[in-house]
């Protein structure tokens, strides 16, 4: 058992554990007043954040256990499932902030979109993957995917949420980049996608994206309204200094902050903890982010690879979104932060991710540990050397160091 668990990356068990913990912690102080003021208890959300933990570490460890190469035999039933969610969300779900983008399942609330992040990594990995061959020609090896990918896009567009949308987008691109296309083919996609944006934006603009668009770059012109939210996270992060006001000691989650437990978690954790604070949380997610990206280089296998890559590009690209928005970079579009906002699916997604990513780690360890042969096939005397170094000879069916 013990042998078995050493195969295991600790680095990308520890780290997502350890950060939707804080998570938790800070979910709790960001929304404890918001909550009574919705007249619920004060652990609200808290508590309910607590029982979609449980049910993600279960998912967590269910995927480090099961390997992650079956995947490529249920990709039909996975891809399935999520157009059928998301179909169907648009004609059943519930509506919030001006979208159709959830299932209210009693007790719980489930977002496809969500889900529909990891679906589409595993699809273009596995369909990538088998087209290593022939991956240079664009009619064979790159367009039928795009395909797939494409009505996933739109499904989640129609909801709108443009923000879940565009994340997946470029998450997709991470996958498509590195399943070794040509370049040729690659500025043809990117032509290809900035027409289909170009004709797409007249009939996307509203004026609550304008607004959005206008308080992202210009708060200080329209401070009441349009600009409103943003300046109250500049404040927040402003207040904070180096090692914040102390924890639960913020004054912009009382009811100043837009969804301080959700999309402005950062702003609190700025305020309340610091420019201390607010490393140690991004380094972690760094950590993930590299960790991933390194056990993708190490993978031998095309399938594993493309899936480590599309996961950490998950993590890294959420977590860009998330930052842009509460510091003005980019307009608000309503983005969790990786492990650490308020938020069921979204945990449930990364710890499934995280499950995944870490049994392609374990599979590359077990790879490193195989014997390999140094001389050639079929003689009586054969050495072997691991990747790790270590040599050992094999001599009439036994073996000595």
């Amino acid at each position: 058992m013990v042998k078995k668990l050493k195969n295991y990356d600790f680095t990308l068990m520890i780290t997502p554990i350890l950060l939707t913990a804080f998570g938790i912690v800070m979910i709790y102080s960001a929304s404890m007043v918001l909550a009574v003021m919705e007249g619920q208890g004060s652990t609200y959300y808290m508590t309910r954040q607590i029982q979609w933990f449980s049910l993600a570490m279960i998912g967590f460890i269910m995927t480090s256990i099961f390997p992650y190469k079956y995947y490529q035999k249920l990709i039909k039933i996975i891809m399935l499932a999520v157009v059928a969610l998301l179909a169907g969300v648009l004609i059943f779900g519930n509506t919030a902030n001006n979208a159709r983008s959830w299932f209210d399942l009693g007790p719980i609330s489930m977002q496809p979109a969500e889900f529909a992040k990891l679906g589409l990594i595993i699809y273009l990995a596995s369909v990538y993957s088998k087209k290593q061959e022939y991956i240079n020609e664009f009619n064979r090896g790159v367009l039928p995917p795009l395909i797939l990918t494409a009505v996933t896009l739109g499904l989640i567009v129609q909801q709108p949420d443009i923000g879940t949308a565009a994340i997946i987008f470029l998450i997709a691109c991470a996958v498509i980049f590195s399943s070794g296309i040509r370049f040729k083919h690659l500025f043809i996609l990117a032509f290809v996608g900035l027409a289909l944006v170009a004709l797409a934006i007249p009939n996307m603009i509203t004026d609550e994206r304008i607004s959005r668009f206008a308080g992202a770059y210009q708060p200080f012109e329209d401070p009441g309204d349009d600009g409103y939210h943003l300046i109250q996270s500049y404040l927040a992060i402003g207040d904070g200094g180096l090692i914040g006001e102390g924890l639960g000691q913020g004054v912009q989650k009382l009811g100043y902050l837009l969804e301080p437990h959700t999309d402005f978690i950062m702003a609190v954790i700025a305020e309340e903890l610091g420019f201390v604070g607010v490393v140690i949380t991004v380094g972690m997610l760094a950590i993930i982010v590299l960790r991933g990206l390194f056990i993708a280089r190490k993978c031998s296998d095309s399938f594993g690879a493309l899936m480590a890559i599309g996961i950490s590009s998950m993590v890294a690209i959420q977590t860009f979104v998330n930052l842009g928005a509460i510091s003005g970079l980019i307009p608000i579009t309503g983005v969790p932060l990786p492990f650490v906002s308020y938020g069921g699916s979204s945990l449930l997604v990364m710890m499934v991710a995280m499950g995944i990513l870490n049994n392609i780690a374990k599979s590359v360890k077990q790879k490193e540990q195989e014997p390999v042969p140094v001389n050639k096939e079929g003689t009586e005397n054969s050495i072997f050397r691991n990747r790790g170094g270590r040599t050992w000879e094999r001599e009439n069916g036994s073996i000595k160091f």
